[in-house]
């Protein structure tokens, strides 16, 4: 769940008042020292500075068949994925799910990281699963603010490091960036950010469903881990991954499975549309993309009342990325359809 549309005008109104010279900084938390990052086991993971990201852990009962990094959405925690992971490792796939900087027992709670260092994190979790899982294919599995940081992984690490993982499976990935925010939410959200960092924002009473699993949102409203008044310069932080993300697309490599919710109300259609024709516009041999819209999903996919068919396609394009997905909601990835569905010509299913 993303309060990155916390409307902003009354917000805004406060901030003129203030004195302009007296902005902070914005606060991005370190992490210790240097060091070789290494599967504690399977509790916890060290990162190369030092930090320990909590880890939930599901295997097969037998040899697994692929392995999957899960990485949670903004606010959220490695819980996101407590009832998806047993799933998948009934089907064979091996899922360790981290808790991010910042979020979950990870330290430093409600504290922005930065993306560099989270897509460091992702990659390393990654090197750690080919170890843990020789020859077999280890993927990137990111829900919305993951599913951001998985596509900035996938895309190398400017260095010449190719994709981090042998593909990666994006869940609503956030790429509402600047560029499609309305104008006073933008200039609102600059100001906060360098005026008051440190505010805490209250995204209840919006009219948004991140789910139609009320049960599911009312065990996280109670969850004390889970961040429900965010700080603005995390959420200033989340728009420039938003933004990094987006135009991360050309540069993506490896075979991809995107899902999304025709019910989606978090992160809209047109940014969302925006990222998929890029990816499709990848050279030959950047790999396949494979296109799910779920017409009753919302943006907690796997967790929605019909979360099972989410989770079914999963574990299936896991298993094998060219085999067939069992929802039949797939969508070819071509220009004719992507016209059709941005621009609400008809249903999404063409007709």
């Amino acid at each position: 769940m993303r309060p990155d549309r916390t409307p902003l005008p009354v917000l805004l109104a406060v901030l003129l008042s203030l004195v302009l010279g007296a902005c902070a900084p914005m606060a991005i938390a370190p992490g210790p020292d240097g060091r070789r990052p290494w599967l504690v086991d399977d509790h916890a993971a060290l990162m190369a500075d030092g930090t320990r990201l909590p880890l939930r852990v599901w295997r097969p009962d037998g040899e697994a068949v692929a392995a999957i990094v899960a990485l949670h959405g903004f606010g959220d925690y490695s819980n996101a994925f407590a009832e998806l992971g047993p799933t998948l490792a009934k089907a064979g796939v091996a899922v360790f799910a981290a808790d991010q900087r910042g979020f979950g027992r990870a330290g430093s709670w409600g504290r922005w990281h930065g993306a560099a260092a989270m897509v460091a994190d992702a990659r390393a979790l990654a090197d750690l699963l080919r170890a843990e899982f020789p020859g077999r294919p280890v993927y990137l599995m990111g829900e919305s603010m993951g599913g951001a940081v998985a596509l900035l992984a996938m895309a190398g690490d400017g260095s010449g490091s190719g994709p981090a993982a042998d593909g990666a499976i994006l869940s609503a990935p956030a790429v509402w960036g600047r560029d499609w925010m309305p104008f006073y939410q933008v200039w609102g959200l600059e100001l906060a950010g360098h005026t008051v960092p440190w505010l805490p924002l209250n995204p209840r009473g919006l009219p948004f469903k991140p789910s139609d699993n009320i049960a599911m949102l009312r065990r996280l409203s109670r969850d004390p881990l889970f961040v429900k008044n965010p700080r603005v310069d995390a959420v200033y932080g989340l728009v420039d991954l938003m933004d990094a993300a987006q135009a991360a697309g050309p540069a993506v490599r490896g075979p991809l499975l995107v899902l999304y919710g025709d019910r989606d109300d978090l992160v809209p259609k047109k940014p969302t549309c925006a990222v998929l024709a890029k990816l499709r516009a990848r050279p030959v041999g950047a790999g396949g993309m494979r296109v799910v819209l779920y017409p009753n999903g919302h943006h907690m996919l796997f967790r929605d009342l019909d979360g099972a068919r989410v989770v079914a396609d999963i574990a299936a394009w896991a298993r094998n990325p060219a085999g067939p997905l069992p929802s039949g909601d797939e969508r070819a990835p071509d220009g004719a359809w992507l016209e059709r569905f941005c621009n609400g010509a008809g249903r999404p299913d063409g007709s």
